[in-house]
């Protein structure tokens, strides 16, 4: 049956992507973040391809048909209606189609859905700041590598290269898009892995010497500032996560009967949902600070407002104040620190280590581990890792430490 004006308005977004069909090939996708798309399947040429016929509520189900009836007019002529836009007469020699920033904004909704925020909206940055305004306009079918070249040099001469390939990478991944739904034939990025210049690589200042290490924590027990800033100094190296994680953590995250934190993935760079386990030091520091901050919805919240987390700049400012400059060691250098340590002074496997740091760990087929891989392991790991620093910022002796805190396989 013929789709009403009612059922349209009032589709609402599911867990998944779904169509309402209103006959004769025309159909409405609604995405998952709840935008109305319009379209239209046919074959030319014995190929099976998907017209693009606008956004509703822009586009009223009565355009919509009207474009379709337009579509089939021209495929009755043997003409192809996506080298054109609907709506408007074909000049000859001139072919058109949806512009990138259509395709970019499909692309964005369908493929970015159930992406982190931050990812998304790092994403969403690249398009509105360095693609659409010189490749937006443009129909996709026309653009050419040294098209999307331009615009990326235009980012390389603010100095910014990393931020070029990635943009590069997003341009790529919409052309990809617009070569399976067949608006174009080859992606035009392919032939510019190699043109841009190579970024710096720049590691986070790090301290990674124990007795350095030693230094810092004792310095951090005796840091006096605000009651917020001086537990999340305690816990930075507890937890070492990543600093923009911690800041944003949640009371909500607080699982107490398992002993652990639980980060949703919409928080978390890769985008996968990440457990923290509680040390006997973590959970009691928590506690103690349930008692200021646990009516709120942030662990840390703001000084200015408990609605917004800590700043991004809090943990950087109190290192700051001990002495610490950025050359020496930054908020994002813990990681490095329980990286180095757990390796080469504990032992401990490498893959439980780079599972607690969130970062991306394949099993031998390639295949993501999930974020419960190596889970009671990881939380002996970090019950250890607590005690050692425990024991070392109380001058307990380095080879007396190895010793007692290394990891033995026979444990597990």
């Amino acid at each position: 049956m013929p789709l009403t004006f009612r059922q349209v308005l009032t589709a609402e977004p599911k867990d998944r992507d779904y169509r309402l069909s209103d006959g004769q090939n025309l159909y409405l996708q609604v995405t998952k973040t709840g935008r109305k798309y319009w379209r239209m399947k046919y074959r030319f040429e014995g190929r099976e391809k998907m017209l693009a016929l606008g956004v509703f509520p822009e586009v009223s189900l009565k355009i919509a048909r009207l474009a379709r009836d337009d579509a089939k007019s021209l495929l009755r002529q043997n003409i192809d209606p996506m080298l054109q836009k609907t709506g408007k007469a074909i000049e000859p020699g001139v072919p058109t189609g949806p512009s990138f920033q259509e395709v970019g904004q499909d692309w964005f909704d369908v493929r970015m859905a159930d992406k982190s925020t931050s990812h998304r909206s790092r994403t969403w940055r690249a398009l509105e700041r360095d693609l659409f305004p010189y490749l937006g306009h443009r129909a996709i079918n026309t653009i050419e590598p040294i098209d999307v070249l331009q615009a990326l040099r235009r980012i390389e001469e603010r100095g910014h290269y990393e931020l070029a390939q990635r943009t590069r990478r997003v341009a790529s991944q919409i052309f990809q898009f617009a070569v399976i739904t067949g608006l174009v034939k080859s992606d035009p990025t392919s032939a510019l892995s190699n043109a841009l210049k190579k970024p710096k690589v720049q590691h986070f200042a790090a301290i990674t010497d124990p007795e350095e290490v030693a230094d810092l924590l004792r310095k951090i027990d005796s840091y006096q500032g605000s009651l917020v800033v001086e537990v999340a100094l305690k816990l930075t190296p507890l937890f070492f996560c990543r600093p923009g994680e911690l800041r944003h953590l949640e009371w909500a995250d607080v699982n107490w009967q398992a002993d652990r934190i639980e980060i949703p993935g919409e928080r978390m760079k890769m985008g996968t949902p990440h457990i923290i386990p509680l040390t006997s030091q973590s959970k009691r520091i928590l506690t103690d600070l349930e008692k200021l901050t646990g009516s709120g919805r942030y662990i840390f919240p703001s000084m200015r407002s408990a609605s917004r987390p800590m700043s991004e700049n809090a943990v950087r400012t109190a290192l700051r104040a001990m002495g610490y400059e950025n050359d020496a060691i930054t908020p994002h250098g813990f990681r490095a620190m329980a990286r180095t340590l757990l390796d080469e002074e504990l032992g401990f496997p490498v893959a439980w280590i780079e599972h607690q740091l969130a970062h991306s760990v394949q099993d031998a087929l390639g295949r993501a581990y999930n974020r419960t891989a190596h889970i009671e392991q990881r939380r002996h790991m970090m019950q250890v890792w607590a005690d050692y620093l425990d024991a070392l910022k109380n001058d307990g002796g380095l080879a007396a430490l190895r010793r007692k805190f290394r990891y033995r396989p026979v444990d597990y």
